[in-house]
């Protein structure tokens, strides 16, 4: 989290946690240090989907269902999340959670690797929520913009890389240079686009929230 530590253990203290089963995988992946998003962005969407009211979801990044779950909560009657993920051992986890909270008729999973299934996509979505390798955001986005809705939300996730993405390139450890300046032409790009009203938000490890305003 990029926010002071006092600021974070407020915070902590002040935002609930999920409830039911839900919680208990987001409590059981705290606390094993399993990959799912934090508790603050968790609020974010919750409040963002509340307002949305969307009818189809694109998550890029399935993990293990965490994300989904939740935002299934705030999808309107009959509309469905389209999940994307390559790795095996994350699948099999998201494919037991979906099945124990009772959610496969509200979630489909994609198997495979989104740069590749990305381009044979149609459908237009309500919101688009991007939480995949961090090195190909930028190569999934002209993608994530043409399946958008105009009015639509694009959220990306982890986009400030525990603030390093503020430094520059040498002082960025060798093997971490080419995810800082793709990340870094990502954020270029959706705060400059004609199409986009972007911001940037310092909450997680840092989340841009974009607005399609017309089509591209």
């Amino acid at each position: 989290m990029l926010t002071e530590n006092y600021l974070q253990d407020y915070l902590k203290e002040v935002l609930p946690l999920c409830e039911g089963t839900l919680g208990d995988i987001q409590k059981d992946s705290y606390k094993k240090n399993v990959p799912i998003i934090h508790n603050d962005v968790v609020r974010l969407l919750s409040v963002l989907l509340s307002i949305k009211k969307p009818k189809n979801i694109l998550e890029i990044g399935a993990a293990i269902g965490f994300s989904s779950a939740l935002m299934s909560n705030f999808i309107e009657d009959g509309g469905k999340i389209t999940t994307i993920d390559r790795f095996d051992v994350m699948i099999e986890q998201f494919k037991e959670n979906i099945k124990k909270m009772k959610l496969e008729n509200k979630v489909e999973l994609i198997e495979g690797d989104a740069c590749d299934i990305l381009p044979s996509l149609n459908q237009k979505f309500d919101v688009i929520f991007l939480d995949a390798a961090k090195g190909q955001y930028i190569q999934m986005l002209p993608h994530c913009l043409r399946l958008l809705e105009v009015g639509g939300l694009f959220i990306a996730d982890d986009v400030l890389q525990d603030g390093r993405i503020a430094k520059k390139r040498l002082d960025i450890p060798r093997r971490q240079r080419t995810i800082h300046t793709r990340m870094r032409e990502f954020l270029w790009e959706i705060s400059h686009n004609d199409a986009l009203e972007t911001s940037i938000l310092t909450i997680g490890d840092g989340v841009a929230l974009c607005h399609k305003v017309k089509e591209i």
